[in-house]
């Protein structure tokens, strides 16, 4: 009776063993499934300036609103999205207070868009503008997988909480090599805000893009989203030259090299008419160097002549320094023109601590991407105007033509004086 016992034990028990392995694998193609999954986290700016009403003959909280529910109904499935606010909570006038106001509104995963949506609904423009605190937090929100990570900052104002810098904020996101990438989108932006705004999505390959219509908010985070959602794109070894002609010519994609203290590093790329070169560089200190160092990314054309440049300095905080560059080539009206050369120089003022070191170079990380560039009609809202171009020539021909009629009556009358 024992033995019959044991028997229809131990037989259990192996039911249960083989069912386990037969469930073990769903379980771990599950795991990797949402390990692989891409995730954005949409960081929204709601304090107190987005109650304006200029978009749209709305205000900018109503426009955002609106924007977000599009995105809602459009994200793939297969994004994690979450949603984080910065200035939502506190309206108070205690510095210290507002600028730890930001919070994790949806989070990061599988979407459910009746619940975000009910969530959005309630925000209200409250308060400050912690930009660097959210970026922190918002790459928190993005920790663990090995799919692409987007953060999407949407603001209608600089940050209100220095001396915690943005822009050092991103490229310290950038510097730990997590593969995350920080988009920003100005909302009706000054000089300012723009050039903020640039400087963070450049530290991590990102894009900037300035806004002034709901559909064009909408637009944009929907293209953003679904970038995303495009697999990862697996870095390839390239090795750059000692000066342009020789420099091996780049698509869009990402590469590895390596330079040595003080080294010039050439590459080339082929941007056609009405095309944008957005790149990126990030050279890692993988020895020990003296802390004061930089990198410098420019553009030039083949004959030397700089286009655009992006740099920036550490001070030895940071293992990793990156910096980013944009050049939007103009339309031409020439259908067979052809694509025009542009050489990237990456050069560095890292220098070896004593002892040390300097071979082989340290490691190298360029993006390249070529896209279509903005329309004519972007280029003239960046001068900040926008639409109001064609209001400034009818004010032109006006006044032009209202002068004539004027000096004509002024000849006539002084012709009937002189009659009389």
């Amino acid at each position: 009776m024992i033995r019959k016992r044991r028997s229809a034990t131990g037989l259990g028990a192996l039911l249960a063993l083989l069912a386990a392995g037969l469930a073990f694998p769903a379980g771990a193609v599950a795991d990797e499934t949402t390990a692989d999954a891409p995730k954005v986290n949409l960081v929204l700016d709601v304090s107190g300036s987005m109650r304006a009403r200029d978009i749209d003959g709305q205000s900018r909280m109503a426009a955002a609103k609106q924007a977000f529910n599009e995105v809602l109904d459009a994200t793939p499935e297969e994004v994690r999205l979450g949603i984080r606010t910065l200035g939502a909570d506190y309206p108070g006038d205690d510095r210290r207070t507002g600028c730890k106001d930001t919070a994790q509104l949806y989070p990061v995963g599988p979407l459910d868009r009746t619940e975000a949506k009910a969530a959005v609904a309630t925000l209200t423009p409250t308060g400050w503008t912690p930009i660097g605190p959210a970026l922190l937090e918002a790459a928190d929100d993005l920790d663990g997988g090995t799919g692409s990570k987007r953060i999407v900052l949407i603001s209608d104002g600089e940050d209100t909480c220095a001396p915690l810098d943005p822009c050092e904020v991103a490229r310290e996101i950038a510097a730990k090599g997590i593969g995350l990438t920080i988009d920003t989108l100005g909302l009706v932006p000054n000089t300012k805000l723009r050039q903020q705004l640039s400087c963070i999505a450049e530290a991590t390959g990102g894009t900037y893009t300035s806004v002034e219509h709901t559909d064009e908010l909408a637009e944009k985070v929907n293209q953003l989203v679904e970038r995303a959602a495009n697999p990862v794109v697996t870095p390839v070894a390239v090795e750059g030259a000692a000066r342009c002609a020789k420099a091996p010519t780049l698509k869009s994609g990402l590469y590895t090299d390596r330079q040595e203290f003080g080294q010039e590093r050439w590459y080339r790329v082929d941007v056609a008419p009405g095309q944008e070169l957005r790149a990126s560089v990030s050279v890692a200190a993988d020895r020990a160097v003296n802390p004061d160092y930089g990198v410098l990314l420019r553009a030039v054309t083949e004959h030397g002549r700089e286009i655009v440049r992006g740099e920036a300095a550490g001070n030895g905080r940071t293992d990793v320094i990156s910096t980013g560059l944009r050049y939007p080539r103009p339309d031409s009206d020439d259908d067979e023109a052809p694509a025009e050369t542009v050489c990237l120089r990456v050069t560095n003022s890292f220098s070896a601590a004593s002892g040390v070191k300097t071979t082989p170079g340290m490691p190298l990380e360029l993006t390249v991407d070529v896209v279509e560039g903005p329309s004519q009609a972007d280029d003239v809202a960046s001068f900040g105007l926008g639409r109001g171009w064609w209001l400034l020539g009818v004010l032109v021909l006006t006044g032009f033509l209202a002068g004539m009629v004027w000096g004509w009556l002024s000849r006539w009358r002084v012709a009937v004086w002189r009659t009389n």
